[in-house]
């Protein structure tokens, strides 16, 4: 039983967690035991209140994406040596998991997942029907395809393992008190926090929100509107099923997917947990509005079974024991959803030393291995590794409590649902941050979700067959996308990069800021240059474009996806150093318009008296000029590695600037073209992306990306000793170009590569190259099988395909093919 501890103890503390979940005590574990002292976790009734207590317990070493299944293998290692490492039984049960495949396309998945999973080293079998049967034996095997098998997998008593976690914590030097319930937060001019609680005041240099579905009132403290709703899940136990009772040895835990329910073995009898679809599921709305209810800790909701009955059904169909087993218990509780159902981990952006893990649909699982990687980010000061999809930065103003409410019943219904390659989930679309031309644009073409933007994937022509259609193989946008990279190779193309980050870095410290978090040199006035962030490790944190607009004022451009991510970095180094410099966002005010071809500057230099010529604005630089009479700020740069601008201008000036430019382009066979199309010229032109070649696993030598890196510049740029490190111990992988010979399935990156029978690497990124008419990567291998014209084997879809390591660029750029054309040599495309 817990006694309380309803004392502060101390008055100042390195770092404060605010509520006693698994996850915040898991914190409190790995930062006391990596020997922080000053750990103080504040618990305002008792540990495991909310949502831990009542948890499933289900643990598995299966996740879709690639960075969870580190944190899922984290815990599930942890939570293995607990027992014998703090005294505490934690009631951990590790039969295996299967999940069942009934349909043809579930296999496909299946087999998408083992490419995925095959460059782990988690343990995954794809088994057959009689394999299933063996390790199953109450099943209805009428409805087996196949199975998706992850020895080690189990469950564990929630209440038993954040007790074990606890006991490690106080073990190690960290204090846990409760019940304490914080008030107040206010942070000081010095980055600190003062924490307010009944008992008094502490003094933090840090604080970390652990609250479950308190963590929303715990951020409107701190002015912050975290996206969060609780969801009302129920699973149901039944009494002993005597079946179940006469076996040897305990049960796997089952996925029915298109039943969408889990159920494992609970003593003799049988636990199930359905999810329900999203108009039947139930949100509790009400803590949204009005916070949740006081003193709500270890209650429960009413369990409403008409509403999961189809569900029960399909488990007796599936487990026919069922059939005459009793129910004995049904928990119906809250679990916090985040829009995407995946929890929010980091320092936020806009708020020194505020860090959050809220949002945890799957909270026993990802407690032990987010306790070690916040530890670890907090200790270090950068990700231990990439795990760019919980950052809590990739929420902004735009998710408001409609979007997050639209999005977790989606999220909650489309639990089981097929993980298709390039998925689109179209609940609480659009938001409020949508391009200028996204009214002109949204009915003629497939629209991509990026980051709250709407941004065309690819255009349709009569005679498409239009709509979103995901396939585990080519689809209805394969032809059409060639269509628009034919455009762009032989006439002109204007696409919508509006969801572009976009920041302008001013004043007298900016160039010295900038030498200091770039790799690259800082660019001069009217040029513009890729530079790259790196960590203290060298690990590559960021790319950005960098313009150098006017003296010492800058505009700096990131991926949609990155842009508070980046700028949380900027903003903490300059508080850090020190720099006089002021940092603006002008990401929604400011629209963007590509424009790359052979015709592009025939086209634009219609609409201007300024000379566009190659002698008079070159590649890689940037100016300020009237494009029909609109204030444009021009870059002669473009990922497609065509001749091309960005055209940066006031978002109210889209729709006429984009007339403009379609009226001038008449002639010339202007038309549109999408992200599928840029994606598959950017990678003809071995250009690397972040977040596929490069990110916090990665660093820049491996990546190729050498040229962006000046090692010797003067400036002692953050990562610079860890690169001269690296450089001097050698590569043991580098990033490669692959030519695969494939059917009708195209690479997209995460696939396992084979060589001689093992697996010796992963692909980061691949799409059909019509420039060869065959499928092309980028992959990661040892560095001895990276030289040109190696034999390797990319696995698609349960299929080693052959594949051979090319030079590249496959095709050259155009500033590379006007050089060799100057030489009087004569390029091939």
């Amino acid at each position: 039983k817990q006694t309380p501890s309803p004392s502060l103890g101390k008055d100042r503390a390195d770092t404060v967690i605010i509520g006693g979940g698994c996850v915040g005590v898991s914190l409190a574990y790995h930062l006391a035991k990596a020997g922080l002292k000053d750990v103080v976790l504040l618990e305002k009734s008792e540990l495991t209140a909310g949502s831990t207590w009542h948890a499933a317990g289900l643990t598995t070493y299966f996740h879709p994406g690639i960075n969870l299944k580190k944190i899922h293998s984290y815990s599930i290692k942890l939570y293995e040596k607990l027992e014998e490492e703090t005294g505490q039984a934690v009631g951990f049960h590790q039969p295996g998991s299967i999940r069942i495949a009934s349909t043809p396309t579930r296999v496909d998945e299946f087999k998408y997942q083992m490419t995925r999973a095959g460059w782990h080293p988690t343990e995954q079998y794809l088994i057959t029907p009689e394999k299933v049967q063996e390790l199953f034996p109450l099943l209805n095997m009428d409805m087996v395809l196949a199975g998706l098998y992850n020895p080690g997998d189990g469950h564990i008593d929630p209440y038993s393992l954040t007790m074990a976690l606890a006991a490690g914590a106080r073990k190690y030097g960290a204090q846990l008190n409760y019940p304490i319930q914080v008030t107040n937060l206010n942070s000081r001019s010095d980055g600190t926090w003062e924490v307010e609680t009944p008992l008094g005041i502490i003094r933090a240099k840090r604080i970390v929100n652990t609250a479950g579905f308190w963590a929303r009132d715990i951020g409107k403290m701190v002015g912050l509107q975290h996206p969060l709703i609780p969801v009302h899940h129920q699973y149901v136990v039944t009494s002993t099923i005597p079946e179940v009772k006469a076996l040897k040895t305990e049960l796997p835990v089952i996925r029915d997917l298109e039943g969408s329910y889990y159920l494992r073995q609970e003593r003799d009898g049988l636990l199930f947990g359905p999810y329900e679809s999203e108009e039947k599921m139930k949100l509790q709305d009400s803590w949204v509005t009005n916070g949740v209810p006081p003193g709500f800790g270890k209650e429960l909701f009413e369990s409403d079974l008409d509403r999961i009955m189809e569900h029960i059904e399909a488990a007796m169909e599936m487990v026919p024991v069922l059939k005459k087993a009793d129910i004995v218990n049904t928990i119906a509780g809250p679990i916090t959803y985040s829009p995407d159902i995946l929890p929010m981990v980091g320092p936020h952006q806009g708020i020194r030393n505020y860090w959050v893990a809220i949002g945890f649909g799957y909270g026993i699982i990802h407690a032990g291995g987010i306790g070690k990687y916040l530890s670890d980010w907090i200790l270090e000061g950068e990700p231990p590794f990439d795990l760019i999809e919980l950052d809590p930065n990739r929420y902004g103003k735009w998710t408001t409590t409609e979007y997050t409410a639209a999005k977790a019943r989606e999220s909650y219904g489309f639990n089981n649902i097929v993980g298709y390659p390039k998925e689109e989930r179209f609940a609480g679309r659009p938001t409020e941050r949508t391009s200028g031309l996204y009214d002109l644009l949204k009915s003629k073409c497939s629209m991509g979700f990026h980051a709250g933007w709407e941004q065309p994937h690819w255009f349709y022509k009569p005679g498409d067959e239009t709509g979103y259609k995901p396939s585990f193989r080519r689809t209805n946008w394969f032809d059409p996308v060639g269509r628009e990279y034919k455009q762009v190779m032989e006439k002109v193309g204007v696409i919508d990069l509006s969801p572009f980050g976009k920041f302008k870095v001013k004043g007298t410290d900016s160039v010295k800021l900038l030498d200091h978090l770039f790799a690259n040199v800082v660019p001069k006035v009217g040029s513009t240059n890729i530079s790259h962030m790196l960590t203290p490790r060298g690990k590559v944190y960021a790319e950005l474009t960098v313009s150098q607009l006017y003296p010492r004022e800058f505009m700096l451009v990131t991926g949609s996806g990155s842009e508070l991510h980046d700028l949380r970095w900027i903003e903490d180094k300059v508080m850090r150093g020190g720099y006089k410099v002021e940092i603006e966002n002008m990401t929604d005010e400011m629209g963007v318009l590509g424009v790359a071809g052979p015709y592009a500057r025939q086209v634009l230099q219609k609409l201007t008296n300024e000379d566009l010529s190659d002698d008079s604005f070159k590649f890689l630089q940037s100016r300020h000029l009237k494009l029909s009479d609109i204030t444009v700020t021009a870059i002669r740069i473009s990922y497609t590695g065509e001749l091309g601008w960005e055209l940066y201008h006031r978002k109210e000036d889209s729709v006429a600037l984009y007339g403009a430019i379609m009226e001038a382009g008449q002639k010339e066979g202007i038309d549109n073209f999408g992200t599928y199309a840029l994606n598959a010229l950017r990678l003809e032109k071995g250009f690397r992306a972040w977040g596929a070649e490069m990110n916090c696993d990665t660093n820049p030598l491996e990546a190729g990306l050498e040229y962006f890196v000046k090692i010797n510049k003067p400036a002692d740029f953050t990562g610079k000793q860890a690169l001269k490190q690296i450089k001097e111990n050698g590569l043991k992988r580098r990033l490669v170009y692959l030519i695969l010979e494939t059917d009708n399935v195209d690479p997209e990156g995460n696939e396992s590569v084979w060589h001689n029978g093992k697996v010796i690497g992963n692909t980061t990124s691949g799409s059909f190259s019509y420039s060869v008419q065959q499928s092309l990567a980028f992959a990661y291998v040892p560095t001895e099988l990276s030289k040109v014209g190696q034999k390797l084997e990319v696995e698609l879809l349960g299929k080693n395909y052959p594949a051979t390591v090319t030079q590249e660029p496959l095709v050259l750029t155009e500033p590379t093919r006007m050089r060799l054309q100057r030489k009087g040599e004569s390029p091939q495309i």
